[in-house]
Order: structure tokens, then C-alpha cells, then sequence
């Protein structure tokens, strides 16, 4: 889910803000709807693994990822935009990927997803486990038993 959030949601923000000079002006065609569609599953994806009932951890690990490295840009801006890939060395998805980070991590929007994942992890349903039709017939079985 990091990876999704962190590759995927950089790479259709840069794609659909566009990479020309003039850094604030919208792409359009073709390159917009494919970012949108990126953008829709990422969010259809997120809301999933919010809402069902999956391991407490698929929504814990990305959340602390994004909320730490949000308080490391509280902190110290220089520190947390060091660790976005700018060298031309690595590949262009990469690169894409990171300046649209740069404009997630600048904006408040990783802060935001980073507490809206959190939230789940503090309900207690999330960490019990599901009961089988099995054990409720261990449970009966063993009322009268020795221990």
C-alpha cells in the first residue's frame, strides 16, 4: 500500500499537473484521463483496505510512513525533500513519481491520508480476529471439561 501510494499517487500528480515549464499550468488529453484513472483506483484502493476488514498493518505501516516523513518536513524541509530522487540517473518514472511526492508532501496531502489511514488501526475490532464456525463448537464442547 506505501508503495502504491507513494509511486502511484506521485507518478498520476505529476502526470496530471503536467511537467512543462510552466510547472502550474493542467496537462490535458489523453495523459490527464490515464492520471485520473490512476488516481481513482489509488483512492478506490485506500478506501478498501480502510473500510474492510484486512490486517490492522495494511493501514498502519503506510500511515506511519507518510506521517513521519510529514513531521521530518515540519522539522526540516531540507531533510525530508533530500529523500525524493532528483538525480537524472534514475529512471524517468521514478523521477516523475517524485516530483509529484514533492507536490503531495508540500501540500499537506500525505499528512492527510497519513491520520485519515490511522484512524482504523485505533479500533479494537480491527485487531480481533475472526471467529470460525469450529471454534464456536470447541466452545461448547469443552464447558464441561478438566483443565
Amino acid at each position: 500500500m506505501t508503495g502504491v501510494l507513494l509511486v502511484g499517487g506521485g507518478w498520476a500528480v505529476q502526470q496530471a499537473v503536467g511537467s512543462g515549464p510552466g510547472a502550474g499550468a493542467v496537462a490535458g488529453g489523453q495523459k490527464l484521463w490515464i492520471a485520473l484513472g490512476v488516481m481513482a483506483a489509488i483512492g478506490l484502493l485506500v478506501g478498501l483496505v480502510v473500510g474492510g476488514r484486512v490486517s490492522p498493518l495494511a493501514t498502519f505501516v503506510p500511515s506511519m510512513a507518510l506521517l513521519a516523513w510529514s513531521v521530518v518536513y515540519a522539522l526540516d524541509v531540507n531533510r525530508a525533500l533530500s529523500l525524493i530522487p532528483t538525480e537524472p540517473s534514475v529512471h524517468q518514472v521514478v523521477l516523475e513519481a517524485g516530483r509529484g511526492n514533492l507536490t503531495l508532501l508540500t501540500t499537506g496531502v500525505y499528512a492527510l491520508l497519513g491520520v485519515a489511514m490511522f484512524l482504523p488501526v485505533l479500533m479494537p475490532s480491527r485487531w480481533a480476529g475472526r471467529r470460525g464456525d469450529g471454534e464456536e463448537d470447541y466452545e461448547e464442547n469443552a464447558e464441561g471439561a478438566y483443565y
